[in-house]
């Protein structure tokens, strides 16, 4: 195992309006563990457009002023293209448990994509803790993200 979160430094989060409630909840949650939080918004239930706080987490993820970054969204997919858009990215959508363990494990993921509408408080935070504390195992796995970035 090679790779863990520095958690000495904040967790970036963000979301649109679909993910409004889980992202108040988790930041709660988050500060209640001792955990500080940096909030890329949205901050009302107003129709805004997801790519805005997605990309404002991924840049705080790129330039290292985070540990890593926590984006929501109604079903993550469209919080998971932008992020992964950003060149030293790798944005994991995940749904349970076993798939946050994976994509920090095989992937080297620095972002986690909650799909708010599809699963419960409960098993974001879930996911969310596993994120936070399984290291990504290098070995034939750093050969294959060595891969993913386009030259």
């Amino acid at each position: 195992m090679s790779f863990v979160f520095d958690n000495t430094k904040p967790i970036a989060i963000g979301s649109d309006h679909a993910g409004l409630a889980y992202k108040a909840a988790l930041i709660n949650w988050l500060s209640e563990k001792g955990y500080q939080v940096k909030d890329f918004g949205t901050y009302t239930a107003d129709s805004v457009d997801y790519p805005d706080y997605a990309h404002a987490v991924s840049t705080a993820v790129e330039n290292k002023e985070v540990a890593y970054g926590i984006l929501l969204c109604g079903s993550a997919n469209g919080v998971s293209m932008t992020a992964n858009k950003h060149a030293n990215i790798r944005a994991g959508l995940c749904w349970q448990n076993d798939v946050a363990l994976l994509v920090r494990q095989h992937n080297d993921a620095n972002i986690i994509c909650i799909p708010a509408r599809f699963i419960s408080l409960f098993v974001a935070q879930q996911m969310i803790e596993t994120f936070m504390t399984t290291a990504f195992e290098g070995g034939r796995h750093a050969t294959r993200v060595n891969k993913i970035a386009c030259a």
